[in-house]
């Protein structure tokens, strides 16, 4: 008897949503104040620039998820490009970086947001929030994606509030448009502080890279991503940059350095609209981007364990529901984990250094697989000029060069596990291969 398959249940439309929804997650109502306190009053220009480079590397995955349309997503392009040994180590650094940003995010809604309305454990809060994104997780994709759908609608709409307040407080004549060209900073001149800038806004344009793990569970995928990838990216570029402008234009540069809610401020500055409002749609978009970084993480797991870089056992699926409900139980347990111990933070800051080596992986495997493409390769696939993946590496080694000492350290020690464990997974598929079948593929009696 076969084993049941992903489910194709994800229209053009619901892959927009879920890419949207995870682009424009938490971190855009912190991180203007920590662009402005490296670049300035201009905080729109390192979001221009940070949108650029960001569409360089998803030039490469929509060429790549067109043309292997897997749930492994960066891990099988790798498999394909390099062998089970690079493959297993990018897809350790995706799932190292997926489930360590779910505990995060869990810890997150259970903290001062939540405590605008009710005091509770952060740690119990912590639990049932992952439980209960598990179990929506593993009812099925469309439910999953359904919810995301009026999580995107609330998150968008809080953004274009602040946009709406912005435009506001401007046609009252309050707003101080010399600050959108204040570029640089005591510590750093104009084309630094637009470097350094860019490194955090371009921070708020990953999690485009997890909508690879559902290219499976998508209706035609070689038509529905790329429309769906680009347009969500502009769309958050377009949605980013007219916040930035909102924000600096409205708000005094040193506030928003100094605040933690940077947007928040605006509203204070508005005037006219209640304070708890934007702590709902905190909560929201923190709920929506644990859901979405969940699904990536258990889909993820499910496509090693059927390329054979992980126990097989995860690559079960949910008959009837057609979810891989061990990788969701597997990578949900670590994620609570984690949340439970409280040492998430010093995790965190290495979730973007282990994002650029899955990038720099796949912006040359696109290079490569189009010399040597894979067996299951798609002809009529979307591709990208090759100067698109080969800035793609350029822009990932720039962006390098900008992350802290402290971060390499964590992040070295980190992948070295993963190449340890990587040497494990090679091992076995080498035997995979010995007993006369492929890397992903199962044996008669599921092993």
């Amino acid at each position: 008897m076969s084993e049941p398959t992903l489910k194709r249940a994800v229209t053009t439309r619901l892959l927009y949503l879920f890419i949207l929804g995870d682009v424009l997650g938490a971190g855009v109502y912190v991180l203007v104040g920590q662009i402005a306190a490296e670049s300035g009053g201009a905080v729109w220009l390192p979001l221009v620039v940070a949108l650029g480079l960001a569409l360089l590397t998803a030039g490469s995955y929509a060429e790549l998820a067109t043309t292997y349309p897997r749930a492994g997503g960066a891990s099988h392009y790798a498999t394909l490009a390099y062998g089970p040994f690079v493959g297993f180590v990018v897809g350790f650094c995706m799932l190292a970086a997926g489930v360590v940003s779910v505990a995060a995010l869990a810890r997150g809604f259970g903290g001062d947001y939540l405590a605008e309305f009710v005091e509770l454990p952060v740690a119990a809060v912590a639990v049932v929030f992952l439980v209960a994104l598990a179990l929506l997780n593993a009812r099925g994709i469309k439910e999953s994606l359904g919810a995301n759908v009026v999580a995107t609608v609330t998150e968008v709409g809080g953004l274009l509030l602040v946009i709406a307040l912005g435009v506001w407080v401007a046609l009252r004549g309050d707003a101080d448009f010399s600050q959108l060209t204040d570029l640089g900073t005591p510590e750093h001149g104009a084309a630094a502080a637009v470097l350094s800038g860019t490194v955090l806004a371009f921070y708020s344009f990953v999690g485009f890279e997890t909508s690879v793990n559902i290219a499976e569970e998508t209706k035609n995928p070689r038509r529905a991503y790329p429309r769906a990838l680009f347009g969500a990216l502009l769309t958050a570029g377009a949605v980013y940059l007219l916040v930035g402008l909102a924000a600096a234009a409205v708000v005094p540069t040193q506030t928003l350095v100094e605040s933690s809610g940077p947007l928040l401020e605006v509203v204070r500055e508005a005037g006219g609209v209640p304070e708890k409002l934007f702590s709902v749609i905190a909560l929201v978009a923190v709920a929506n981007g644990a859901l979405l970084t969940g699904i990536m993480a258990s889909r993820l797991a499910y496509g090693m364990a059927r390329d054979g870089l992980l126990p097989a056992v995860l690559a079960r699926v949910l008959p009837g529901r057609g979810t891989p409900w061990a990788a969701i139980a597997a990578t949900s347990a670590l994620s609570v984990l984690l949340a439970l111990t409280g040492e998430v933070d010093t995790l965190a800051s290495t979730l973007v250094l282990l994002l650029l080596v899955v990038f720099v992986a796949v912006n040359v495997a696109v290079l490569v697989l189009r010399r040597r493409p894979g067996p299951d390769a798609r002809e009529d696939h979307f591709r990208v000029p090759t100067v698109v993946p080969v800035l793609g590496v350029a822009s990932c080694l720039v962006l390098f060069t900008r992350i802290e000492g402290e971060v390499w350290l964590r992040g070295l020690i980190l992948l070295a596990v993963g190449l340890v464990l990587g040497l494990v997974a090679g091992a076995r598929a080498r035997r995979a291969g010995a007993a006369g079948r492929m890397p992903g593929q199962l044996s008669s009696d599921g092993r």
